[in-house]
């Protein structure tokens, strides 16, 4: 069969002629599109159902047609493939008919977070040249068709918006149109016949990268890659045609689209079950009422459900198979809970938006399972863990992680600097992670590059102390970060968020930590108690925020500093 011909598009960096070559050889690369592989489900399964959103269940036939739709009403409105567009859908049906009509009609969908306003939608208007905007009228009390209004009038290449829920009232700067419309499927034919085949190298989406720093670079996701990711991490989670995903978390994020996510779901032939927001009682009540089997969450999320279900015992069916927990590290106290309360298989999930994910095994000895991060879902990955000259590390020993293989881009869209410093003239990525290979091959995460405290030259993992924070009765929440320190350079504050009517004190953590053995420079110098440890767009501890507010509060405490 002829290869198709990827659409060149200015900015996005290609895999070298040999790897790309060899990947394809291996069988890593197929050159089918995403949707071709759920293309394959509605022909085998079209009366299958693939979609509960609330009051709304769609078969995969339903799906594929109202996809079509979709693709039909994106050409309506000009776009050509090629063309860039800004997403911003909660979850729900209409995300995922949009998403698909994107993908099949090669306009490529920039996947924006839920919480995004003005200032990281611009960004990514104006650094993706997007043409359009599709965006909720409303999320909670902020009015997104201002903002979107805003967006527009400081990104040029922005001509409209499309619009999920009422179009505004009054005039507005470029021109709104409704989702639903834009779905609606036009009377006569399929919409769709005659459009070409996404190439294996066209771009199916543009990812955001999920670093606390900066606003968000995009991440290229070609067909090619992606289906192997979604294929790869579907034979480790094990998911088949008996799957059913809830996806709580936002489905515009990469953990819960493709890891395996709704779309391993889909090319399982299995069901997806929607829901807006993870909160404890709509998640576990969803899993009871439509026998879930498998669901995703971060470990905040994964803890706000495990004391629910302590608390009100909703799941008594025992359908939840497996929980798989990423995003970051999820502190060991926490994960022997998982299947004691929940009656899940946890599941860690370690990987990054940019390609490689690590996951433990379902069959994983409960010790793998529960302190450590897994290892790589692909032989074809590759991973070296390195010293700060770069240098290979001895097993056992912390180093940076540097990664490539079949999924993971060579490099960020239109980002020459970043790409300098994040990738090697060899193709290796540097995740900013620091890990522990272990003679298993399974990874430990000691932290960030830039989580690492480095006081007086000893280097503190954040990811250690928090874990005996874990162990202090009445730690709901805690977060490690280095204070400045005039002598040292840096030392050790613990930020905690107590349980509900508990008083936790440094004493008590020092205790805990003097009583196993810790070094002494590990111990933290200083704990602040708050309401809320605050986060980031995509719901990881925004350890920035942190140390911007442990300094300013030495600040005040020295006046004149």
């Amino acid at each position: 069969m002829t290869r198709r011909v990827p659409l060149e598009i200015d900015g996005v960096v290609r895999w070298p002629d040999a790897d790309a070559a060899a990947f394809r050889a291996e069988g890593y690369w197929a050159d089918r599109s995403v949707p071709e592989y759920i293309a394959d489900r509605v022909g085998a399964q079209p009366d299958s159902t693939a979609l509960i959103d609330g009051d709304c269940t769609l078969t995969y036939r339903q799906l594929w047609d109202r996809s079509s739709a979709g693709a039909a009403g994106l050409t309506r409105l000009g776009l050509r493939p090629g063309d860039r567009v800004v997403v911003q859908l909660p979850n729900g049906w209409q995300f995922a008919a949009f998403l698909l009509a994107c993908m099949r009609t090669r306009v490529i969908p920039v996947m924006a977070m839920p919480a995004h306003r003005r200032s990281e939608l611009t960004h990514l208007a104006i650094l993706s040249d997007a043409r359009a905007l599709v965006v909720a009228d409303r999320d909670r009390d902020t009015d997104l068709r201002a903002v979107a209004q805003h967006v527009a009038a400081d990104a040029p290449s922005v001509e409209f918006v499309v619009l999920h829920g009422e179009l505004s009232s009054g005039p507005t700067g470029v021109a709104e149109y409704s989702l639903a419309d834009c779905l609606a499927a036009p009377s006569g034919g399929d919409p769709v016949d005659g459009l070409p085949l996404p190439a294996g190298g066209d771009v199916a989406c543009l990812l955001l990268s999920g670093g606390t720093t900066g606003l968000p670079k995009l991440i290229v996701r070609t067909h090619d890659d992606y289906a192997y990711n979604i294929l790869a991490c579907n034979e480790t989670s094990e998911f088949d045609s008996d799957t059913v995903y809830l996806g709580a978390l936002p489905c515009s994020h990469n953990f819960a689209l493709a890891c395996p996510g709704i779309l391993g779901t889909w090319f399982a032939g299995g069901v997806v079950v929607l829901l807006a927001t993870p909160s404890p009682r709509r998640s576990l009540e969803a899993i009871e009422a439509h026998g879930v089997t498998a669901t995703a969450a971060v470990p905040a999320v994964a803890q706000a459900w495990i004391e629910y279900q302590r608390e009100h015992h909703v799941l008594r069916a025992n359908s939840l198979r497996v929980l798989q927990v990423g995003g970051s590290r999820i502190p060991d106290e926490l994960a022997a809970r998982v299947e004691p309360v929940l009656g899940a298989r946890l599941q860690q999930v370690f990987g990054m938006a940019e390609g490689l994910i690590n996951m433990t095994r379902l069959d994983d000895p409960a010790d793998v399972i529960e302190t450590t991060q897994g290892r790589p879902v692909s032989v074809a990955d590759e991973v070296r863990v390195v010293d700060e000259r770069g240098e290979d590390v001895p097993e056992g020993a912390p180093g940076r992680l540097l990664t490539r293989g079949p999924y993971t881009p060579r490099g960020y869209f239109r980002a020459a600097e970043h790409n300098s410093r994040s990738f090697t003239p060899d193709g290796w990525y540097g995740s900013g992670d620091i890990v522990v290979r272990r003679p298993d091959g399974n990874l430990v995460v000691a932290g960030r590059d830039k989580d690492m405290i480095n006081r007086g030259g000893e280097k503190i993992s954040a990811e250690e102390v928090e874990n005996f924070a874990y162990q202090v009765p009445g730690v709901e929440m805690a977060a490690a970060v280095a204070m400045p320190d005039p002598v040292l350079g840096e030392r050790l504050c613990l930020y905690v968020t107590p349980a509900s009517g508990a008083d936790v004190t440094l004493d008590e953590i020092i205790t805990l930590m003097e009583s196993a053995g810790v070094a002494h420079f590990k111990i933290p110098e200083r704990l602040e108690l708050v309401a809320q440890i605050p986060t980031t767009k995509v719901g990881k501890i925004d350890k920035k925020a942190l140390r911007d507010d442990i300094r300013a509060r030495l600040s005040r405490a020295t006046p004149g500093a």
